[in-house]
């Protein structure tokens, strides 16, 4: 694992990102102290569809129009009716 300072981080930008698709890890410092790591990134895991089926449900009447009073909170219109605070 190799260390580089800030500046030459910057100006070797390029070189140091073929070293780590090579699979080496740098670590970047300032002023002689570690300060980030460049490293290769992990790869992904493929997602797996079908997990939730059966398991959440959509309601019939999801893409029905809002009542206008919700519809104008949700677009600032108006402000929410407060309830009084208990004493």
């Amino acid at each position: 694992m190799d260390t580089v300072n800030i500046h030459e981080a910057k100006t070797q930008l390029s070189r140091l990102i073929e070293r780590v698709c090579a699979g080496e890890e740098i670590i970047i410092a300032r002023g002689g102290r570690p300060v980030a790591r460049l490293a290769p990134l992990a790869p992904r895991r493929p997602r797996r569809l079908g997990l939730l089926k059966g398991k959440i449900w959509v309601a019939k009447d999801f893409n029905a129009p809002l009542p206008d009073d919700l519809l104008d909170l949700f677009e600032g219109k108006s402000e929410p009716k407060r309830k009084a605070p208990k004493r």
